[in-house]
């Protein structure tokens, strides 16, 4: 498993500074070619960039095609086709990891057989690459949160807001305590690592449940905004525990400091972000219109979307965070639908690599019980995707509003994602993780990512009971 950070040291302060939403895989991935001695030939780089594009597009639309055939969301289809290409069976894409000098790619081999490129230099070509698609797939889900955003409204979210806020809370407090409670109680994990876990399970990723809500033509209905609602406050939750448990292991005491910080400023960013959006978006738009060059709307709009991202960023919130509030606060004004169909060729760029690169780096090796090392992973892997699907699904329930899909809300909160990947990450740099839990919080993340996208079809069947064209 890729070395998610280098250590716990300086966490609280640093928190998902790496961008990004989704996949924040390589939050500590040094700048290009700092940890080998041989520079990467940048014509070599572009072209094993090229390459791996190749197989992405590849595999999303293949992928996609296959499962709009047999009737599930195409999102699965790119994260399937990722890891057929990926670490776990062609290795087509694979990734760089810090301290595995030997780690390497079909590309790579493919790369130093057709092109100059020496075997010294391949380490430093290889981490140049990696990073370079690495960045886009960070682009593509900053992109899926501003498409999001613009497809989602305002007043809804707002009208929405306190049932997703519940949501959101209980989705958080109920699987945290209970697979805390039953890793210590069940099987006798000590406390901070049992904690760890127990934090893992709080995480949802919007990205996926959103891109599924999107196909189906959701976005806009009640539990779409509720879903969506309480993912983006998910999101900020989870922010604030994976804050607390680093604190726990780092100094043995809570840091409430920070906590606070996090709270304050998450608040201010959403509410005066989207304030001040609403009061200069009439200047916005004048702007927009009285600009002569190419591309005014989609480039303007792109400009706001990042600044956001880079604020939300650098406070220690989620760049998606921002980018998801660029596009309500955008999606207010008179040019929305404008933009909307401006921003699909973007989205169609830039997505599918970062649905792609998540099926990619997912390792299904810990899922391999012949393995004996994985065997009690698997048996606490079982607890945890138990605990991970019913505290979810419970938080759905929660909902009191009649004529609403309470089971497809919970569902929808069900996919943990790249962001499940960071607790896992975080648990491991520290020491706080045996490798059997590590394991078991891995398999955790593959299965409730990888079922959500058919579940949410199927409990939302009376919407999607006539087949559609859904673009993959």
């Amino acid at each position: 498993m890729t070395n998610f950070l280098t250590g716990v040291s300086g966490l609280t302060s640093n928190l998902y500074s790496a961008a990004l939403g989704g996949s924040k895989f390589l939050m500590d991935m040094p700048i290009l070619a700092t940890t080998t001695e041989v520079e990467a030939d940048e014509a070599i780089v572009v072209a094993g960039v090229l390459l791996s594009l190749i197989v992405i597009y590849l595999a999303s639309k293949i992928g996609g095609e296959i499962c709009v055939k047999i009737n599930l969301p195409p999102v699965l289809g790119d994260l399937v086709g990722g890891v057929i290409v990926g670490v776990s069976a062609l290795k087509l894409l694979a990734f760089y990891e810090p301290g595995d000098e030997s780690a390497t790619s079909l590309i790579m081999n493919l790369l130093e057989k057709t092109t100059r490129l020496e075997p010294e230099a391949i380490a430093a070509t290889f981490q140049a690459q990696s990073e370079v698609i690495t960045i886009f797939s960070e682009l593509g889900v900053i992109i899926l949160l501003f498409e999001i955003g613009l497809e989602s409204e305002l007043k809804e979210l707002i009208k929405y807001g306190p049932q997703a806020a519940i949501v959101a809370v209980v989705g958080v407090i109920a699987p945290f305590s209970a697979g805390t409670l039953g890793l210590v109680y069940i099987f006798h994990t000590p406390l901070i690592p049992a904690i760890f876990a127990g934090a893992a399970l709080t995480a949802t990723s919007i990205g996926i449940t959103a891109k599924v809500l999107a196909e189906l033509g959701l976005l806009s209905a009640k539990e779409g905004q509720i879903i969506i609602g309480a993912a983006v406050l998910d999101d900020i939750l989870g922010i604030i525990v994976l804050a607390v448990v680093a604190s726990l292991v780092k100094t043995g005491e809570v840091e409430v400091t920070n906590i606070i910080y996090l709270i304050v400023s998450s608040g201010v960013f959403l509410v005066g972000a989207i304030l001040l959006g609403r009061f200069l978006a009439p200047y916005y738009v004048n702007l927009v219109k009285n600009l002569k060059t190419r591309g005014p709307l989609l480039i303007s709009a792109l400009i706001i979307a990042f600044f956001l991202s880079y604020v939300g960023a650098a406070i220690q919130l989620e760049a998606i965070l921002g980018a998801f509030t660029a596009g309500l606060v955008l999606g207010e004004t008179e040019l929305q639908k404008e933009l909307e169909e401006q921003v699909v060729p973007v989205a169609d760029f830039f997505v599918p690599i970062f649905f792609v690169v998540v099926g990619a780096r997912t390792n299904l090796g810990v899922l391999n019980p012949s393995v004996p090392s994985n065997r009690e992973g698997l048996i606490i892997a079982t607890f945890l995707i138990t605990v991970a699907i019913i505290g979810k699904v419970v938080a759905g329930f929660t909902v009191l509003q009649e004529q609403t899909n309470r089971l497809g809300i919970g569902v929808g909160m069900i996919p943990r994602g790249e962001v499940g990947l960071v607790f896992a990450g975080v648990g491991a740099a520290s020491g706080a993780l045996s490798d059997s839990l590590q394991a078991a919080i891995i398999m955790m993340v593959i299965l409730t990512t990888f079922i959500s996208p058919p579940l949410l079809r199927v409990v939302f069947r009376e919407v999607v009971s006539e087949p559609e064209k859904v673009e993959g």
